[in-house]
């Protein structure tokens, strides 16, 4: 057994090093990284906000990013106004009943965005429906869509300012490589918006 367990754990850790070799290797995900830093940037400083949405695991990248923007990551500062779409139970189940779970997070798009804030929308298939539900109602108000997503993008890869894309098609791949672009954004904005030295 304990062989069968290290051949297991090398091979995760194989396919987890390639995956970031791969990423780290991305000169246009670097681009990427800049364009989605600047739209939350620019959005923060005129006074909107950053929603964030997904399901399962992807939720709690979304709570996890929203926290680190609301109370701190590096360093002390004032916090930043970010809402996981997420965590409200009785909206979700509110919504769930009366709408339809496809309609969990649109139906909060549409009640809390505003034009000029910005969703982070997150679905390593690009296909969760009620994703794509969040991205017409961010569409409809003028809300500013970032998507992280899997290799292929699904059908979020076209309705993104910028879409995460990782080089993988293995959820936790994908998830792994997520969670490394989430806190580079919360880094990057956190120090833009608050900058402690000089360039």
């Amino acid at each position: 057994m304990e062989n069968r367990i290290n051949r297991f754990v090398q091979g995760e850790f194989d396919k987890s090093l390639a995956n970031f070799n791969a990423m780290a290797a991305d000169h246009g995900l670097r681009a990427q990284i800049v364009q989605a830093v600047a739209l939350c940037v620019d959005a923060l400083r005129a006074g909107r906000k950053i929603l964030f949405a997904g399901n399962g695991g992807s939720a709690a990248d979304a709570q996890h990013w929203a926290g680190e923007l609301v109370s701190r990551f590096y360093y002390d500062r004032p916090g930043l106004p970010a809402i996981a779409l997420t965590t409200d139970t009785s909206i979700l189940t509110a919504i769930g009943n009366d709408y339809g779970y496809d309609y969990t997070f649109a139906r909060q798009v549409e009640a809390l965005g505003q034009e000029g804030d910005v969703f982070v929308a997150i679905s390593t298939s690009g296909r969760s429906r009620n994703i794509l539900r969040a991205l017409d109602a961010a569409e409809a108000k003028g809300v500013k869509v970032i998507g992280f997503t899997g290799m292929g993008g699904g059908d979020m890869a076209g309705r993104c300012e910028v879409c995460f894309r990782v080089p993988s098609t293995e959820t936790p791949r994908i998830q792994e490589g997520h969670e490394f672009i989430g806190h580079l954004l919360c880094s990057l904005i956190e120090s833009e918006v608050f900058p402690q030295h000089a360039d």
